[in-house]
């Protein structure tokens, strides 16, 4: 399995895919998730080692079902095979919640669902969210936009939680967690506009906001040619980016105080996330909202800066704890 392991989950489907049965063991699906993990092109393998050293299994397990999840959404390049194989994977995790995992994920998984109390529900719904970008490319309104988020973004915070906490998560928790979790989402939603716009024919921009006549053909120029295609659009498309970030913050106003809330073992992570998406949206503010025109990122200084915090903030908690 190991020379497998830096191939996306597209790319492994002729190994573990619907039409292969070769049964594994827990020891190696949890290898398996755990380099599937620490391997991709994230910070994961840094991220990883913020996470309690007990919890790490069970979150490697969790990451790669949204890994699995999300590759056969995105990357498959069809939308009635990419809902072909959402189907099966769907089948696949119902068949581990009835006792029954085939797929490394999926044992893998298992026992994290037996010892944490996880339900389907969150599992569910993020499949339900790559389903839905098959065939929904267009948001109409905001309160779209924002349901989305809650299939394609709530339920990773709150399985996170149900890991990394030791006791019952509250209903203020898990709102808070699902302000942060929507922000982040809409976050990457401002600030791959382009790459969406290119890549898949996806515009998450709701489109009550926005003010200018021929919205999508211009932005079709502007994202491929890299300017702006008349002295209009560009100002108009940054008042719409502007809008979209100012309620973005609102989100991540009201979720901040959930660092506060967790136990310690778990704020370093939730700092993390929740930082680093607030660093993204200031930044797509720094280059003036032209997301149509460029993909705002972090440098690798800011990056580590963000890291170096939460990686001080463990620290502290293992240092109480006289680790």
């Amino acid at each position: 399995m190991n020379r497998q392991i830096h191939l996306n989950p597209v790319e492994q489907l002729a190994l573990f895919g619907p039409d292969q049965g070769r049964e594994v063991g827990l020891q190696e699906a949890q290898a398996y998730c755990q380099r599937l993990t620490t391997g991709h092109y994230e910070n994961f393998s840094v991220l990883s080692r913020l996470v309690p050293i007990d919890r790490r299994p069970d979150f490697a397990a969790i990451y790669s079902f949204c890994r699995w999840s999300d590759d056969l959404g995105d990357e498959v390049g069809d939308a009635k095979r990419s809902l072909e194989l959402l189907g099966w994977w769907r089948n696949e995790l119902h068949d581990c919640f009835s006792g029954q995992a085939r797929h490394p994920v999926f044992v893998a998984l298992q026992p994290v669902i037996e010892k944490r109390g996880l339900t389907v529900k969150p599992f569910d719904d993020l499949i339900s969210a790559f389903e839905q970008d098959q065939h929904v490319t267009r948001y109409e309104t905001w309160e779209q936009a924002l349901s989305y988020c809650e299939l394609s973004a709530n339920p990773v915070g709150r399985l996170v939680l149900a890991v990394c906490e030791d006791q019952p998560v509250t209903e203020q928790q898990l709102v808070q967690s699902d302000q942060i979790c929507t922000a982040l989402q809409l976050t990457n939603h401002w600030q791959d506009v382009q790459r969406d716009w290119l890549e898949r024919d996806r515009l998450y921009i709701p489109q009550e906001m926005v003010t200018t006549n021929d919205f999508e053909d211009r932005l079709d120029a502007a994202c491929r040619h890299g300017h702006a295609p008349d002295q209009t659009f560009l100002g108009a498309y940054q008042a719409t980016i502007r809008a979209c970030v100012d309620r973005t913050w609102t989100l991540y106003e009201h979720g901040t105080p959930l660092i506060d809330h967790v136990s310690p073992s778990t704020r370093p992570l939730i700092w993390l996330f929740a930082a680093g998406g607030r660093t993204v949206l200031r930044r797509i503010e720094q280059w003036n909202c032209t997301t149509c025109l460029m993909r705002p990122r972090l440098t690798k200084f800011r990056k580590a800066q963000l890291l170096l915090h939460a990686w001080l903030l463990a620290r502290k908690v293992n240092r109480g704890r006289g680790k």
